[in-house]
């Protein structure tokens, strides 16, 4: 089951709050910085840091360069600065 655009753009990972990879057909939302993956169980990310699966340095680089090769886009770019200031 694939996830929306619009719930992808909000995903962070929730230990260093950067943009995830989405493996649709691995059903995982990928850290490369952290080494982990979290599950997308039944359509439903499951942003647990206790449940993420932890990878394996070999595994971590099979995945970004997966993540590289196909061109996977991350959830959100966090250089983009789309917040506007409140008006004092």
């Amino acid at each position: 089951m694939s996830l929306a655009p619009e719930l992808l753009a909000l995903l962070a990972c929730p230990e260093d709050k950067g943009p995830l990879y989405y493996l649709e057909d691995l059903e995982v939302l990928y850290n490369p910085r952290l080494l982990r993956a979290y599950r997308v169980r039944d359509g439903i990310p499951v942003m647990l840091i206790d449940e993420a699966q932890r990878l394996e340095p070999n595994e971590n680089e099979r995945l970004w360069a997966r993540v590289q090769a196909e061109h996977i886009p991350p959830t959100f770019n966090p250089n983009d600065n789309n917040t506007e200031s409140p008006e004092t």
